[in-house]
């Protein structure tokens, strides 16, 4: 009797997202050393990388961080915690300090084909254990925040949004979501209203309900609906409802 050998293992997709035609270069060149590697997609930006992500479903994303319009760590926002990232970075103190913290791994450019072969290998661990990135925690450390959020990007499928603040009405939270409504249209986003609220303008937004945050500028009146119950009506004719300590915070911005 006599034993099989093990099937092959199915070679790691990888997708390569860099701005840098020579970088793109170099990973090409280096990757194509591992006979266990197919790449599946080179990107020359983070659009780019978004629709590679819902095409080509890579099992492993090379992203560098420093892009023009969208850069790494907007990519990691928008295709979400299941896809595994090796970040590629020139030097940036707050990114590095982050990666280590978080135990995800990167490459500093310039690198060397061993370097890249030990971040492959412990990425090949980490997907096998099925671990994911925390977006949310790393984004926040890596990148502080400077000055309030003056956009937001929602990813539809292979397609990117990308909403200016000033355009927002109000944003519901809906389970795990939040539902941004801009113009009599809606968008979902993977993400929490308490998060929302510590990155918009607070002069701008405020919180009126646990459910609903609403961008004042929009705001025509305020009604008591019923004994300690207020709603606010929009200029478009919604009504939201308000929370006692949501009039509290709504009063005090609308007396400033």
């Amino acid at each position: 009797m006599t034993t099989s050998d093990p099937a092959p293992r199915a070679p790691l997709r990888v997708a390569i997202v860099d701005d840098e035609a020579l970088a793109r270069q170099v990973l090409r060149e280096y990757l194509s050393r591992h006979a266990d590697v197919e790449i599946v997609a080179e990107c020359a930006n983070g659009f780019e990388a978004v629709k590679a992500v819902a095409d080509d479903r890579p099992d492993l994303l090379l992203l560098d961080i420093q892009m023009p319009r969208l850069d790494g760590f907007e990519v990691l926002e928008l295709i979400g915690r299941d896809t595994p990232v090796i970040f590629v970075t020139a030097y940036d103190e707050y990114a590095l300090k982050a990666f280590e913290v978080h135990a995800v791994d990167y490459l500093l450019k310039p690198f060397s084909p061993e370097r890249l072969s030990e971040a492959l290998a412990r990425a090949c661990e980490r997907i096998g254990r099925g671990e994911r990135i925390p977006v949310d925690a790393l984004t926040a450390a890596a990148r502080p925040r400077q000055g309030p959020l003056w956009r937001v990007l929602i990813r539809d499928g292979a397609q990117v949004h990308v909403l200016p603040v000033a355009r927002i009405d109000y944003i519901e939270a809906q389970d795990d979501y939040v539902c941004f409504r801009v113009e009599g249209r809606q968008y979902l986003k993977d993400q929490t209203l308490a998060h929302l609220e510590t990155a918009l303008d607070a002069a701008r937004f405020v919180r009126i309900h646990r459910s609903y945050i609403l961008n004042i500028e929009r705001l025509a009146r305020v009604e008591l609906y019923a004994k300690d119950s207020r709603v606010a009506i929009l200029r478009d004719g919604t009504k939201l409802p308000i929370s006692r300590a949501g009039y509290a915070r709504l009063s005090e911005i609308l007396k400033g």
